[in-house]
Parts: C-alpha cells; structure tokens; sequence
C-alpha cells in the first residue's frame, strides 16, 4: 500500500482541489493513507482540512506548532506514515495527482530486481516565470555536476521510495533538495520519468530566488562532506559469531 504525504504551509485555496485529486487518483492505485503536513499555516488551512477529513477517509492530518520548513514537513509525513512506500508531492498543486501512476507503474517493474528504487519526476515543461526557471536551472546545473546526482531537476517534489531508504538519510533544514544525492550514498538506484507541471492558480511560492541560493550554496558543501564520510560495512557483508 501507498501513503501520500504533502506538507502545506498557507495553501488553504488549494486544499481542497487537490485533495479531490489525490482521492480521484487513488481509485486507480493502492492509496491507503494521505497525510497532510500543515506547517503552522496562518491562514485556516489546517481549520479547512479538519472540516473536509469526514468526507475523505484516508486523509489524515498533522500539524507543526511552530514553523518548520519544507524538509520537516516531509520528514514528519514519512515518519507518521503507516506504509512502506511513499509519494510526496507539493501542496500548491502544480503537480498532477494522476501523474502518479506513473510512478507507480515504474517502481513496480523495478523492485523486483532492485528494492532500493527511488522514482523521480522530471517536469517536461514548467510552469513558473522565468527568473524561476532560469534560477532552478542554475542551480541544477551546479548541484548535478558537483554531487553527481544523476538528476536535473531536484525541485520537482513528486517522488516515490521506501520509507525505509528515507529515514536512513541524515536529517538537516532543506535536505528534500538534495534528496537525489543522499539516496545514492545510500545505495539506493534513481530512476527518472517525465510528469506534467501545472501552473499555480492560488497562493505565492514561500521561497525567494536570494534566499534560495545563500542557504543552498551552504548545504551543497555539507552534502560534499557526506558524500566523502559514506564509508561504512555493507550489512549483507556482516556476519555475527555465535559459536
């Protein structure tokens, strides 16, 4: 079974069409729980989505009393969820619920001869200004040929992995942007699939292109220092005395 986990920070107008979107795709898939993060939203997103849970059974809701970024948010999700197998998505409903079928479908012709699969969406076509994309670009561009991460666009949030494999990963503030690179160290495979981006109709993206950048250039040197302190004993090549 699947849980779907979207954390939300002030996305109220959002709330419930995606919602309806998340449901409407899981008649198609084995969904059994949606787990919305709400990040201390001020403006009555976590009061709606208690007054729309009667109507959508699998949806449950968490809620951080203090504010705590994206990558909490995520964190808390896949922490709480009851499944082994997780998608996260954005919460501002740029990314097309029905795209995870795909996802679904190539995660199951992969763990069968790899378990440790981590599918990602690549957005075929964004749509954001363009000082967004051409700062996401940038920034792609150094991340990939710096961590060797295999992947061109790590701000597309919907993904699919173990929760397992996830909570393996060194915590840290903005780690869902390099989240590609710490599953390598992990050992676990990446496979890339193209998805649909939808504009955003309601709400304003919480990050800024300056901030962006001054908090990533920091990250991207801790996520080096990790990528050189990977040694450790592989468990299948471990063995305890008993006699």
């Amino acid at each position: 079974m699947i849980t779907v986990v979207v954390p939300v920070y002030n996305e109220k107008d959002n709330v419930t069409s995606l919602l309806h979107e998340i449901s409407e795709a899981a008649t198609e898939l084995p969904i059994s729980e949606i787990i919305y993060v709400d990040d201390c939203s001020g403006d009555g997103t976590f009061d709606l989505l208690k007054r729309l849970r009667p109507d959508y059974p699998a949806l449950r809701i968490i809620r951080h009393k203090h504010q705590s970024g994206q990558s909490a948010g995520l964190w808390t999700g896949v922490k709480a969820a009851g499944n082994d197998l997780i998608v996260t998505m954005d919460g501002d409903g740029q990314n097309n619920p029905a795209d995870m079928k795909i996802l679904f479908e190539v995660f199951e012709g992969h763990e069968k001869s790899n378990p440790k699969v981590m599918i990602l969406g690549e957005r075929k076509k964004r749509n954001d200004n363009w000082i967004r994309r051409l700062s996401s670009r940038v920034a792609n561009g150094l991340r990939a040929s710096l961590l060797k991460d295999q992947t061109r666009d790590t701000g597309c949030s919907l993904k699919m992995f173990r929760r397992r494999d996830y909570l393996n990963l060194p915590y840290f503030d903005h780690m869902h942007r390099f989240l590609p690179a710490l599953m390598i160290r992990e050992g676990v495979e990446l496979v890339h699939v193209p998805v649909s981006h939808r504009p955003r109709l309601h709400g304003q993206s919480k990050y800024g292109t300056l901030d962006r950048a001054l908090v990533g250039i920091a990250d991207l040197a801790g996520v080096l220092w990790l990528q050189m302190r990977a040694r450790r004993a592989i468990p299948d090549e471990t063995y305890e005395e008993l006699d």
